[in-house]
Formats: C-alpha cells, sequence, structure tokens
C-alpha cells in the first residue's frame, strides 16, 4: 500500500532529478521516507535523501571522513561531484557550498 507522502516523494523525484538511474531513485525513495525524515516536508525530506545518497554513493566523502577530514572539511571538497551528479541526474537544483545541508529548503523551492 502506497501512502500520499510515498507518492508525493516519489512526484518530486521525478520532477527534481528526471535521470536518476533506478537503483539511485529507489535508494532515495526509502532513504526520504524513513521514519526520521516524517517530520519534514516530503520535498524538504527528499532533497536531504538525494544529497546524502549522493555524497555517500557518488563522492569520495566517506574516505575523506576515513582520512581525518572533518564533517565540514569532507563536505567542502565533494560539493562539485554531488553537482556534477545532479547535472548528470538533470536536477532541477544545485547544492550550494555555502548552504547547510542539514537545513533542509522549504518544499516550496523543490
Amino acid at each position: 500500500m502506497t501512502t500520499e507522502r510515498q507518492r508525493s516523494i516519489a512526484k518530486l523525484l521525478t520532477a527534481t532529478i528526471p535521470r536518476v538511474p533506478f537503483i539511485d531513485a529507489e535508494a532515495i525513495r526509502a532513504a526520504a521516507a524513513a521514519r526520521h525524515m516524517r517530520a519534514l516536508s516530503p520535498g524538504a525530506a527528499l532533497w536531504l535523501a538525494i544529497v546524502a545518497h549522493i555524497r555517500h554513493a557518488h563522492t569520495d566523502y566517506d574516505a575523506l571522513m576515513d582520512e581525518g577530514y572533518d564533517r565540514d572539511a569532507a563536505r567542502f571538497f565533494v560539493v562539485d561531484a554531488i553537482n556534477a551528479t545532479l547535472d548528470h541526474w538533470g536536477s532541477t537544483r544545485r547544492l550550494e557550498p555555502e548552504a547547510d545541508e542539514d537545513e533542509p529548503m522549504p518544499s516550496s523551492d523543490i
């Protein structure tokens, strides 16, 4: 059974990153629908899930953390790779380097 929130997340995902590969879309959709994201709007949960998924699955972020970089430094060094993936997937948004990723954008911005 699909909930209204899940349908909203799926629709926003297609609108935000239309060329995302299926395997990535499934992981992002699941992360956005996770229990700890329920306090957020579907759009905000989706954006955080997109950025986190790309950071961990498509950049050197985890390797940088393993090398001893702090979270902010590692995030700084992977912004361009995140944006390249977003561009490749046809994203309607980009990650701004100076933005605090932990503060979700309002759903009207997605």
